[in-house]
């Protein structure tokens, strides 16, 4: 059931237009992370959310109430952010008390909530403890806590892992989606990490230059990417250029060799397109399968011990191509001439 909806959200700063006509319905108890890089708008939408910022035009509709008027006190929000801006004055009970407070809840109740929560971010034992004198992970916990103390009807998170070094991003990652799972909230994540993005959202919405390009699931996402962007932002890409020799029929020549690509192609004979393939999607293993064979010599060999990443050139393109280690099989070695085989469905025809 859809919860929140943003209809024909468009945001400006005097003449720059940051957000360009934004739609997206999201149900209840939903994770959807919005991933792109740094000024493409995915803040400025969470703000407008959070009532931070006011949309030029559009809406915002929680529950079936319009929020653009509303204050951010008056939205039933949790926000964490970047920044885990906990108050260095108080100690962790007080700052996950804090908005409880202000909402006048009787002391016996505001106790009983704190407590949940902090057995909720497994820190029962730090109650006493001040900001400075917790780890940048616990804050960030503290900080989690503080915003689901009220009970909100949407969480939303700006970037709450960038700080954090690798290991304590990912073991706090999947707390968090813990948490959302087991209180079923509605929440919002803001991330530049795709890898953070695809490993705990039920959807992802790509954004470039204020639009957002694609929405779909993770595996839609990668798998399936909509637009060159998509493609190149998200996971490893190589890319071919290609020539149209049939459009109707979906022939192409990579070079000098000649490819069905099984589909009919937006583009007359004769047109420059560009083809793109996963590293994991082709093989160029003695024996493997593949609708597409492609003659090319290895250009570097890679040996990441579980995986082995070659590079390829085929006919001037550049492709990367990652294998398991096979103890069994040597390596490829720089020089050889080798066929790389790609089943068809994992070749993307790009577009703009």
């Amino acid at each position: 059931m859809t919860f929140l909806t943003l209809t024909n959200i468009q945001k400006s700063f005097g003449p720059v237009k940051v957000v360009h006509d934004f739609n997206m319905s999201i149900d209840k108890g939903e994770f959807i992370s919005f991933l792109g890089p740094s000024g493409c708008g995915k803040t400025t939408i969470l703000r407008m959310v959070a009532g931070f910022e006011t949309p030029t035009s559009g809406t915002v509709v929680i529950n079936g109430k319009d929020q653009v008027r509303l204050k951010p006190n008056q939205r039933n929000i949790g926000m964490v952010f970047q920044a885990y801006a906990l108050f260095p004055n108080m100690n962790v009970f007080d700052n996950v008390a804090f908005g409880l407070k202000i909402n006048g809840m009787a002391k016996p109740d505001i106790e009983k909530r704190v407590k949940e929560m902090l057995s909720l971010i497994h820190l029962d034992h730090l109650g006493e403890r001040y900001p400075y004198q917790l780890s940048g992970g616990q804050q960030q916990r503290v900080a989690l806590a503080r915003a689901l103390a009220p009970k909100p009807q949407v969480l939303l998170l700006d970037e709450p892992l960038s700080a954090l070094d690798a290991k304590i991003r990912v073991s706090l990652r999947e707390e968090i989606r813990q948490i959302q799972r087991q209180l079923g909230i509605t929440t919002i994540f803001v991330t530049h990490d795709q890898e953070e993005a695809l490993s705990i959202s039920d959807r992802v919405v790509v954004m470039n230059a204020g639009h957002a390009d694609q929405i779909g699931t993770p595996f839609e996402i990668y798998n399936k990417p909509a637009t060159r962007f998509v493609a190149s932002f998200v996971g490893t890409l190589s890319t071919m250029d290609a020539t149209v020799v049939d459009a109707d029929k979906g022939i192409a020549k990579v070079g000098e060799q000649v490819i069905n690509l099984n589909q009919p192609l937006a583009a007359a004979s004769g047109d420059r397109i560009q083809l793109a393939v996963r590293p994991e999607a082709g093989s160029i293993t003695e024996g493997a399968k593949g609708d597409v064979a492609l003659d090319g010599r290895v250009i570097s060999s890679q040996f990441l011990g579980s995986v082995i990443r070659t590079r390829v050139n085929v006919a001037g393109n550049t492709i990367s191509f990652d294998m398991f280690n096979d103890p069994g099989v040597r390596p490829p070695a720089i020089g050889d001439e080798v066929s790389v085989k790609i089943d068809i469905s994992h070749l993307h025809v790009l577009r703009d």
